[in-house]
């Protein structure tokens, strides 16, 4: 389902002065996408993807699934080029032994949210997928996939950015 854009809103608070939260502004686009969550174990367990992962479109999907699913992004050298957006909630279900589950998934394809990131990301860096998996980094010279900008300095491997819209 895609969000719509039409209206600003250009207040930092509302009419009582209280900060307005992030989801207010048309900065931020979020889009609903599926999730295949898999439990190879012996046993039922819960399997989650936490808030604020990085997300990327599922080519595991064929046809136009791959533009339906997405999955944790995975670590690629110089950038991971299948990068959609950062979860805005946490992806989660109980899922029975050897199985797997189809759950929807808010992720925010363009603007501000919080977002995993290593811990030398400061205000400003911009932030790539390449070595670990859900989790951007400082991009360096000949990375080829930019994501996103830091806002902020993280703060235990969390921080403010600005996604940037791919499509």
């Amino acid at each position: 389902m895609a969000t719509s854009t039409l209206i600003q809103y250009l207040e930092p608070t509302d009419i009582a002065g209280v900060a307005l939260p992030a989801g207010v502004s048309h900065r931020r686009q979020v889009e609903t996408y599926l999730v295949t969550l898999t439990n190879a174990g012996g046993a039922p367990a819960t399997i989650t993807i936490p808030d604020g992962s990085w997300m990327a479109w599922d080519t595991s999907q064929s046809g136009a699934n791959a533009a339906l699913f997405v999955t944790e992004a995975g670590n690629v050298a110089l950038g991971n080029p299948l990068v959609c957006g950062v979860l805005l909630s946490a992806a989660s279900a109980t899922v029975p032994a050897a199985s797997s589950v189809v759950v929807k998934a808010e992720v925010v394809v363009a603007g501000f949210v919080d977002a995993e990131v290593d811990g030398a990301v400061i205000a400003g860096s911009p932030l790539t997928v390449d070595t670990t998996a859900g989790r951007a980094h400082i991009a360096v010279t000949g990375d080829i996939d930019i994501c996103g900008v830091a806002l902020g300095p993280d703060i235990a491997n969390k921080a403010p950015v600005m996604v940037f819209k791919k499509f």
